[in-house]
């Protein structure tokens, strides 16, 4: 699929958008203070409200709770938004990149509770970054959030505001011009995600199909379900939290990657390759 751009001409910007900036690379050109308030448009403002944030997203004393890693020349932009300053976990952390086309592109979106119990599974006892278990695992924590309900690469339980923020990000793209947007899901159950929310896919589907013939009855990932890590439980047919878990632990016999995919902005894809799979 080769993505339409969103403007015939890029270099007239859209009607809410004077400055001309269409892109995470144009945005970095600009001056800090500018560029932190277009980014932080992407930021719901249900999260402040949750967490008494302030909505200029600084402390009492001052202290900025939004931290932004936006170069000058580069075309990523992380961003991390804290409850409270000098706190280890952000309850938003993303980072987001262009396409070669210009496109906006998520490469990670997380949310997280800060009062919610946390769990290490991104980094190993002696402090190794696991990459959230995608370049080594921390067995034990992970066993850990398995059983306290969370699913893969999530450190702390979220804050249950994952469909406001994927609309205040689609406000986001929809301001700089854009009629669609992409997403990386970094694990099976993101891809499963991202589908309710009205995904579809540039590449990955046939992957996620086939992973659903081999949950069903008579699949070959069904034996691969024995039990033989806590990450591999018959009940995990019937759940994409307990699916996903299972594809993290190696029971496809390769990593869950090379998935990839997109929104059109009002446009809701339809697609489930999944249907009537619980949580």
């Amino acid at each position: 699929m080769t993505p339409r751009k969103p403007w015939s001409n890029l270099h007239l910007p859209p009607p809410n958008n004077p400055a001309g900036v269409y892109t995470i690379g144009s945005i970095n050109q600009l001056p800090d203070a500018e560029k932190r308030a277009i980014y932080a448009r992407a930021v719901p403002p249900q999260l402040l409200e949750k967490y008494t944030i302030p909505a200029e997203m600084f402390d009492t004393e001052g202290r900025d709770l939004l931290r932004l890693e936006c170069p000058r020349g580069s075309t990523d932009a992380e961003i991390a938004l804290f409850h409270e300053y000098g706190f280890p976990d952000p309850v938003l952390h993303g980072h987001i990149t262009d396409t070669l086309n210009g496109q906006i592109h998520i490469l990670f979106y997380q949310l997280n509770d800060p009062f919610s119990p946390r769990f290490d599974v991104d980094r190993t006892p002696d402090g190794r970054d696991t990459q959230l278990g995608t370049a080594c695992r921390n067995l034990e924590a992970e066993a850990a959030a398995l059983r306290a309900g969370l699913a893969p690469g999530q450190i702390r339980r979220g804050p249950h505001l994952l469909r406001a923020a994927m609309r205040t990000f689609e406000e986001f793209v929809r301001t700089l011009g854009h009629d669609l947007h992409f997403a990386e899901p970094l694990f099976y159950h993101n891809a499963v995600i991202f589908e309710r929310f009205g995904f579809a896919y540039q590449r990955g589907r046939r992957l996620m199909e086939r992973i659903q013939r081999g949950f069903a009855p008579g699949g070959d990932l069904l034996p691969l379900l024995d039990g033989s890590t806590p990450f591999r439980q018959p009940e995990a047919a019937h759940s994409i939290r307990l699916r996903s878990w299972a594809i993290h632990d190696g029971i496809l016999g390769e990593p869950f990657r090379d998935v990839t995919m997109y929104k059109r902005v009002g446009v809701d894809a339809e697609v489930s390759t999944c249907p009537d799979v619980a949580w």
